[in-house]
């Protein structure tokens, strides 16, 4: 059983901000003005303790410059190669880039950057799971559910400096 869903709004620098948790762990991080962000209205808004009061305070934590890394219980990816997506993308670290190219290298795929973009797009765990992190190989920006000007300022936030 996947569990109730539980939601809680944040407000960040870079916009209001929806987690949302099943089963004990984080499903989603979204802007709330982010394309893909689930509907909630069958679902609660569960006040700021717990799990979804650790995610607030570790998202207060990142973009007050405290944090780089996220701990928290994350739900599984829906696919096996979304998953390995995933777990390689954890390895870029806050202030880093990667292209898509070089993660799918790192997954064992090297042809396979167009469906590691596809995985991303997917990603619904926006910050937490750093694909703001991934850029194209010429270094342009390339895509972020969430938007390219808040995909600049993730990176700058990071100590990664301006991207094209």
């Amino acid at each position: 059983m996947v569990g109730e869903m539980c939601w809680c709004a944040y407000d960040s620098p870079l916009g209001r901000m929806v987690a949302v948790s099943r089963g004990g762990c984080l499903a989603g991080l979204y802007f709330d003005d982010q394309r893909d962000l689930p509907a909630l209205a069958a679902s609660a808004e569960m006040p700021a303790n717990g799990l979804l009061g650790e995610v607030g305070e570790q998202l207060t934590d990142y973009f007050g410059g405290r944090r780089r890394r996220f701990e928290l219980p994350l739900l599984a990816a829906p696919t096996a190669f979304q998953q390995r997506v995933r777990e390689a993308l954890l390895q870029v670290g806050a202030g880093d880039t990667c292209s898509y190219a070089a993660l799918a290298a790192a997954i064992g795929q090297p042809r396979a950057a167009r469906a590691v973009a596809r995985a991303l797009a997917a990603n619904p765990l926006v910050v937490v799971v750093p694909c703001h992190r991934v850029v194209t190989s010429a270094g342009g920006l390339g895509g972020f559910s969430a938007g390219l000007p808040r995909k600049r300022a993730l990176l700058v936030l990071e100590g990664g400096g301006a991207v094209q």
